[in-house]
């Protein structure tokens, strides 16, 4: 990618060339990181998802709730079919 260059706004906004957009895949409400490295400044597209959306997504339904007398079934039937004798 060629050098390109941005300038800042009198109230410390800038603008994102076109060609870095594309590269990194961002638009109008993305989300930038930006960091220090020596002397320089390293801006990077954030993460798109947060932990929180991930654990939505997985697990959009609560699972159902059962009584003691319905869990400890369920656990009997697991331990008989997986010790059960062939």
């Amino acid at each position: 990618m060629a050098l390109v260059y941005s300038k800042l706004t009198s109230q410390g906004q800038i603008s994102v060339p076109a060609a870095v957009r594309q590269k990194l895949g961002i638009g109008p409400g993305s989300v930038l990181e930006w960091d220090t490295e020596d002397s320089h400044v390293v801006v990077r597209r954030a993460g798109r998802y947060t932990s929180e959306d991930l654990h939505r997504a997985l697990f959009s339904t609560p699972p159902k709730r059962r009584t003691l007398r319905e869990l400890k079934e369920g656990i009997r039937r697991h331990l008989r079919r997986r010790h059960a004798r062939r």
